[in-house]
């Protein structure tokens, strides 16, 4: 099992009498209400998953983040984690303590203002995203917040609710994941990143990961995503039927990621990593437009950056080329392992959606007929809604 990025796995929970003392204390504070992706991520921070971070980042770490892809201590990062002040910058004040609130009052953490900084919001997204472009849904979310920051460390009184209808038992914090597998004897472990149902292609990723490691850790994101992305408790249906039908449980192990979608393809990438070398994975596939969205980025470009960046994480990254099914071998392959000019089950987003309105089952060898279902199910009930 790997150590956690930096060393130590931060917790920065309040637990029984410091959460009452706290929440007391919070009534007495200057009270930030903040949007639900920068909650999701004070729990990031409190349970771990952001080690070595203990708050949302000041403005060195942030440059450095942006310019180097990496903290000012040199440990690998991607892209930033900020908090935006918005409208209240110029009321809170430096070295202070503040309460972080939800959009229903409810005490997130309390945070010590040690610093209020802004940013080159065009700069940063150049940079993280490879465009400026307001269309690209990471993009948007900084330039609606704005770019005046604060940042310093944090407790957290209370988590998030959880809004979407996913079992609890699937939020474990990363103690919890390194817990289950010690308990499991698993030394080795692969993770998954998805925010997409598994269709033939992700089954056959993931298995050929299991054969050289001792587990994989199937972590789908259920934070916030695009509107058109399919819902995380839609999405959780189909993972656990792919497991119980098509895998062997004793080697595979589904948990969730609550935090947000960024889009950021390579820099994204590298979160991703870090964040599951945190929950205790050793190895990380990245396949063919990690956290990819429209054309922005390479088909390979975040398996050739983190083939530089992995091996300094502690990472071992597994890149696959795009695979598919291939009638010639009446098999999974890709493009390594296909005869010529193969003949190939290839389906579009388009089509598929448009397959799963109409009740359609795509081809089973594009996706297993019990998912299928699921998503037809989903996809009917949403063409008969009302817009």
């Amino acid at each position: 099992m790997n150590q956690p990025h930096g060393g130590k796995l931060v917790n920065k929970i309040a637990n029984d009498a410091r959460k009452k003392e706290l929440e007391t204390k919070a009534k007495n504070l200057f009270q930030l209400t903040i949007e639900d992706r920068y909650a999701a991520d004070v729990e990031m921070i409190a349970i771990g998953a952001f080690s070595p971070l203990e708050g949302f980042m000041g403005k060195a770490d942030s440059e450095s983040v942006i310019e180097n892809m990496e903290l000012t201590n040199g440990l690998a990062w991607g892209i930033p984690i900020l908090l935006p002040a918005g409208d209240k910058f110029d009321e809170i004040k430096k070295d202070e303590q503040i309460a972080l609130l939800d959009k229903t009052g409810r005490v997130l953490a309390i945070m010590n203002v040690d610093e209020k900084f802004e940013l080159d919001l065009q700069n940063l997204s150049q940079k993280c995203f490879k465009t400026t472009e307001e269309k690209h849904p990471g993009v948007a979310v900084f330039l609606k917040a704005g770019n005046k920051f604060i940042s310093g460390p944090l407790e957290m009184v209370n988590r998030p609710l959880r809004k979407e209808d996913i079992k609890e038992k699937y939020y474990l914090d990363p103690s919890e994941t390194r817990a289950e597998f010690e308990k499991r004897g698993w030394k080795t472990i692969v993770a998954f990143q998805t925010r997409n149902p598994i269709h033939r292609a992700h089954e056959y990723l993931i298995k050929c990961a299991q054969e050289i490691v001792d587990g994989a850790l199937i972590h789908p994101l259920v934070g916030e995503t695009k509107s058109d992305d399919i819902p995380a408790p839609v999405r959780m249906k189909c993972y656990e039927v792919l497991i119980e039908n098509y895998f062997n449980p004793d080697n595979t192990h589904l948990s969730v990621l609550p935090t947000a979608m960024r889009y950021g393809g390579p820099r994204e990438a590298i979160n991703h990593t870090l964040l599951r070398k945190n929950y205790g994975c050793t190895h990380m596939i990245i396949g063919r437009d990690h956290a990819g969205v429209g054309g922005y980025y390479g088909t390979y470009e975040a398996q050739q950056l983190m083939e530089k960046i992995g091996p300094k994480m502690g990472m071992e990254i597994l890149k696959f080329e795009h695979t598919f099914w291939c009638n010639n071998t009446d098999s999974m392959a890709s493009t390594k392992t296909a005869p010529k000019n193969p003949d190939i089950v290839s389906l579009s987003g388009t089509k598929v959606r448009e397959m799963l309105a109409n009740g359609q089952r795509p081809p089973q060898e594009f996706s297993r007929p019990l998912v299928a279902d699921i998503l037809i199910a989903w996809a009917t009930k949403k063409v008969g809604e009302p817009a």
